[in-house]
């Protein structure tokens, strides 16, 4: 009797397990369809799986489809129908529909236009770790939009994402340090960012680091590193690097110009 009774209660457990697990596997965004059919672009696919988990509370699923109304994808553009799915997934703490929804409000799409609201949301997301919403942070600190202008506060959130390795962050880091915004002016500090996006592949950042070791700002005076970076900024169309590498190429020997063509041609970005 003991055991039948015993028996009955495992039959019973392992029924509510299965039941669990099935739930978990079959609802979970890893095992959703949507997410093959957005890769391949089949957007009428995915709205169809998206839109009934979306209206059932799915936040990974109302971002997505946010996202597609924010960019016109299967359906109209719509920022008043993405603001609204965004809206619900932001309020479930996904950070990048907190990001989102703060970007809305900074550009003014779907809603009229308003840092304060704005700078709460990323604030929301950078909080969580997200990278994007901690340089947002930065650039409203450092512009003093929806808040007052701080530039302490600016390169405490653009350190943030900059140590990540968001390479926008990196370059203004870079440009912080350099012309003392917030800080001592400190050309070493400066030339360690640049290097960092400059061996990213940002443009800017090559041609910055190349004029830093042309003149020997924070670096030692390198003319083969100088026309090395000014090479790769000019072939990503930065026009006045091939000015200011012609410039440094009057100074160098043929050898030290044939070095430093070699070391731009076999320079590949950093990933």
């Amino acid at each position: 009797m003991q055991l039948d009774m015993l028996l009955a209660r495992r039959i019973f457990m392992y029924r509510v397990l299965f039941v669990i697990l099935s739930v978990l596997f079959f609802s979970c965004p890893l095992w959703a369809d949507y997410h093959d059919a957005l890769l391949k672009k089949d957007y009428a696919s995915a709205l169809k799986e998206l839109k009934p988990l979306a209206r059932n509370g799915n936040a990974e699923a109302q971002s997505y489809l946010g996202s597609m109304y924010y960019h016109g994808q299967g359906v109209p553009q719509n920022y008043a129908e993405a603001l609204k799915w965004i809206r619900k997934s932001a309020d479930q703490r996904i950070p990048e529909s907190q990001y989102n929804l703060g970007s809305m409000y900074y550009q003014g799409e779907g809603v009229p236009q308003n840092y304060a609201e704005a700078l709460k949301w990323f604030q929301k997301s950078a909080g969580q770790g997200y990278t994007m919403a901690q340089y947002s942070m930065g650039l409203m600190y450092a512009r003093g939009e929806g808040v007052p202008q701080n530039y302490a506060e600016a390169l405490k959130w653009f350190r943030k994402a900059a140590d990540k390795g968001y390479v926008k962050a990196q370059y203004i880091m870079g440009l912080i340090y350099y012309h003392g915004q917030g800080v001592p002016k400190n050309y070493a500090e400066a030339a360690k960012w640049y290097w960092k996006a400059a061996d990213q592949g940002f443009v800017m950042a090559q041609y910055n680091i190349g004029v830093m070791y042309y003149n020997g700002e924070g670096v030692q005076q390198d003319y083969v590193r100088a026309y090395m970076w000014l090479c790769l900024a000019a072939a990503g169309r930065d026009q006045k690097s091939v000015k200011i590498r012609d410039m440094v190429a009057k100074e160098m020997t043929s050898t030290q110009i044939a070095k430093a063509q070699q070391l731009a041609s076999e320079w590949k970005p950093k990933k």
